[in-house]
């Protein structure tokens, strides 16, 4: 064996020095979810610094040639006991702040560990220590040394993304403090008794810190609170700052800067040191508010001792700091067998065809993900720090794996998935579908599984003539009828109680008959205002909604968070008696009926400019025998405001104005019936074509060349970016979006580079049928997994998952997984159904 010296030299060139910007993986392994805490450690390669555990490492080596790898393990310390507590282990302290991981927040346990480091020279595996380079020569030991130094004092890349985790009691000092005005007036403060000096009210009293007058706070959207007189009192005077009384203890106190709206005691007589807190601060109430006991213990299933789990199938995932959204829908997803066919069972083979930074390949990760949660290496009992000897009972946490390196990649860009704040797991699932679709434009789409064709019947009352349009969606919205509450009288009574003041009234949830919510969805919606082409005039119309194909897995939503009145996000308390079983078969979309008569696809006539003369009765195209029906010489009038309201929502420019054209300008419910019924038209973001115009579209000339070969350059060809940059008014952005929402209408295109289609440039073979690509059975189903929120908004709270393995249902809870003793299916938020075969 050659000597580690010469070895050293030999691979010296290769060797870098971390320079700022770059990307140092040293917490966890690029293919895997091996850590320094692992066995075998992690190797950092020193020439990309990706980190690769022990099974890659040789890979990595294999297929690069990089020889010099920095070895980095980690040890956890044993942890002292406190001499101080009688056990041990003093009591954990309440949280004071909505925060995970931070000084006041959630505990999140600190690990001590002790960390080694050393460079191995591959494939031999030659070890060097820091003191084995005090022998070598000078340009070996400075090269390799500061190597060394740099990636140990570089931020990871895992920490740089998580410096700053959301934090919902973050206090800045107000710009007023520092010099703030404080009259002497005389005023001095009692140690209780406080009231609103306007309307007498005894609770949420605020003082402002200039002129000493107590106010009542704010009014809720529930109408708790106050009367927002402390906030009057600002707005007449100028008098920025206040803090709320009852919150003043030696630590401090709630105050507030209303002139910032962000969230000096002796001048009024008050003693800090003696003051005992008699009301609840504003982030205890937060706190108190999203921590509904009820809710929160029976989801997580509280009560019960539940069975902890190992093995493959149930590996736990840490939470990243409100990452427990993630967490529940991928632990769900990969129980579809078409994502583990997908992702898993070819794993080796993505790895060995992933790209040289595999930290930022989709497939790559998203199979790193599922392997890791299906492989069972990382379901192991996590280390109680207890008790270093492990006599101690396990308490069902996991090592499991910290799905960091997935999450930056799947959030990167996003303005919401790529915080650390909490998030929506219904809009995840759908962000993590549209990422499938994106990625799998070649061989299989496990995003399948899921598609579903929607058909939607349009009945005009007055003609009795039907449109029927189809549109592909990814689940069931199922709205929440709390009219039809079974428990009315309960509620009413809770409610009676409530308002009359009584502190013991029950909460009580209302009851929802699944039926209930499943007849809202079906019953025919009545539109009125809808453009009849059949009658050229506004009338009444139905609309039902049917299904045109059942998919493999069914998810269906309950639309449990709504807006109040004042816009105020808030969720419904409802339990809904869910089903192990559905039949939908009922639901079925049949099509057009025998004998039905479709209305006809005629534009209304166009509102014409009043100061522009027209030419003969109905208008002409150069001659005056040519009596056409429309005069392309004359431009419609369409309603600048209803355009604007389209455009506000999201839609296209062009889209927007089709819609106000094609209802006739009769406003902006027609309009949006109108795009509701066209949005998967493969012109609906095209440029408006009056009637007997040529195509308005753009010639190619006049189309941005840089904008033609980025879209080219993602591996589309020249004609489809041109289609997606004629359609979006050549918008490099709104092209890119509507390309990948037009996937399925481009391969069906199929255009090449020579302006030829695939079928006739290989001799006249039939294209594929256009349109989405759906599966479809039978629509007979049966629950496999829901996911549940606990907390007031999608914007907070916690979610956990149950999901059904070999007859057993199992509660994922980030880090624990368990055997469930009572799932509460009455209580979750998104619902999995699979189809039974027949």
């Amino acid at each position: 064996m050659a000597d580690v010296g010469e070895v050293l030299m030999s691979v010296l060139s290769t060797i870098r020095v971390p320079k700022p910007g770059d990307r140092v993986h040293k917490d966890e392994c690029a293919l895997s979810f091996s850590s320094p805490e692992s066995e075998g450690g992690l190797y950092v390669c020193m020439n990309s610094f990706l980190g690769f555990g022990r099974q890659y490492v040789e890979r990595h080596h294999a297929r690069t040639g990089q020889r010099a790898y920095f070895h980095i393990t980690r040890t956890r310390k044993a942890k002292e006991d406190d001499s101080n507590s009688g056990s041990g282990h003093p009591p954990k302290k309440k949280p004071t702040r909505l925060a995970i991981g931070i000084e006041g927040g959630f505990d999140v346990e600190q690990e001590l560990y002790e960390e080694d480091y050393k460079v191995v020279i591959l494939p031999d595996r030659q070890e060097v220590t820091s003191d084995d380079l005090a022998t070598m020569p000078d340009v070996v030991r400075e090269r390799v040394s500061l190597s060394m130094a740099g990636i140990m004092s570089a931020d990871s890349v895992s920490h740089a993304l998580q410096v700053q985790q959301w934090d919902g009691e973050l206090r800045q000092e107000s710009r007023h403090a520092p010099e703030l005005k404080q009259l002497d007036n005389g005023v001095k403060i009692p140690p209780s008794g406080w009231r609103c000096e306007v309307c007498d009210l005894q609770e949420n009293i605020w003082m402002n810190l200039t002129d000493g007058k107590m106010m009542c706070g704010r009014r809720y959207f529930d109408g708790s609170g106050g009367n927002n007189h402390a906030l009057l009192h600002f707005q007449q005077t100028g008098f920025p700052i206040a803090v709320k009384l009852g919150t003043i203890t030696p630590d401090g106190g709630d105050v507030y800067s209303y002139d910032e709206d962000d969230m000096h005691l002796a001048h009024f007589g008050i003693n800090m040191m003696t003051m005992e807190k008699t009301e609840r601060t504003m982030t205890e109430l937060e706190i108190a508010v999203n921590q509904r006991v009820g809710e929160w213990e029976v989801i997580q299933e509280s009560g019960t001792t539940l069975r902890p789990l190992f093995g493959p199938g149930v590996t736990g995932m840490k939470n990243l700091g409100n990452s427990c959204y993630l967490n529940s829908v991928m632990q769900v997803l990969f129980t579809v067998p078409d994502f583990q066919q997908k992702y898993v069972s070819n794993i080796d083979k993505i790895i060995d065809e992933a790209p040289s930074d595999p930290t930022q390949d989709f497939k790559t990760q998203v199979a790193k993900l599922g392997y890791g949660l299906l492989s069972g290496d990382y379901s192991k009992p996590a280390p109680d720090p207890a008790d270093e000897t492990g006599a101690s009972e396990p308490r069902g946490d996991q090592i499991g794996i910290a799905p960091r390196m997935f999450k930056a990649l799947i959030g990167r860009g996003h303005p919401e998935f790529s915080t650390n704040r909490q998030q929506d797991a219904q809009e995840f699932l759908l962000h993590f579908i549209n990422m499938v679709e994106r990625n799998c434009r070649t061989g299989s789409n496990p995003s399948e599984a899921f598609r579903f064709l929607v058909e939607e019947r349009i009945v005009c009352q007055q003609s009795q003539k039907a449109k029927y349009t189809q549109r592909v969606d990814y689940m069931v919205q199922l709205p929440v009828q709390m009219d039809q509450a079974t428990n009315t009288e309960e509620l009413q009574e809770a409610e009676r109680r409530r308002e009359e003041g009584d502190s013991s009234a029950p909460t009580v949830r209302a009851q929802i008959p699944f039926t209930a919510c499943m007849a809202a969805l079906n019953e025919p919606e009545v539109l009125t205002d809808f453009w009849s082409s059949a009658v050229q005039s506004k009338t009444t119309a139905t609309k039902t909604t049917r299904f045109a194909s059942f998919p493999d897995h069914l998810v269906i939503q309950i639309k449990k968070f709504t807006f109040g009145l004042d816009w105020v996000p808030k969720k419904l308390d409802v339990s809904i008696d869910v089903p192990d079983t559905l039949d939908l078969s009922a639901l079925r979309a049949t099509g057009q009926q025998p004998g039905e008569e479709l209305l006809p696809e005629v534009a209304p006539p166009p509102l014409m400019t009043p100061d522009v003369e027209v030419k003969g009765i109905l208008g002409f195209h150069g001659n005056e025998e040519d009596d056409s029906l429309y005069s392309p010489l004359l431009s419609p009038v369409l309603d600048d405001s209803t355009v604007s309201q389209l455009c506000e929502m999201g839609f296209p420019l062009e889209a927007c104005r089709k819609a106000v054209y094609y209802t006739g300008n009769t406003g902006i419910d027609a309009a949006m019936n109108w795009i509701m019924g066209h949005m998967d038209d493969a012109d609906f973001a095209s440029p408006l074509v009056m009637p007997g115009c040529s195509s308005g579209t753009t010639p190619t000339e006049s189309l941005s060349e840089e904008h033609l070969a980025t879209i080219v350059s993602m591996g589309f060809s020249r004609d489809q970016a041109t289609k997606a940059l004629r359609a979006t008014s050549n918008v490099l952005d709104r092209a890119v979006d509507w390309i990948f929402s037009h996937l399925d209408d481009l391969e069906s295109m199929d255009v090449s580079e020579g302006g030829r289609s695939a079928a006739e440039s290989e001799g006249g073979r039939e294209p594929p049928p256009p349109g989405p690509r759906v599966k479809d059975g039978p629509g007979k189903y049966e629950l496999f997994a829901f996911i549940s929120h606990m907390g007031t908004s999608t914007m907070c709270g916690h979610y956990v998952c149950h999901i059904k393995k070999d007859h057993q249902w199992v509660i994922f809870n980030d880090q624990k997984v368990c055997a469930s003793e009572k799932p509460p299916k009455d209580l979750g938020y998104l619902y999995f159904y699979r189809r039974v075969s027949e």
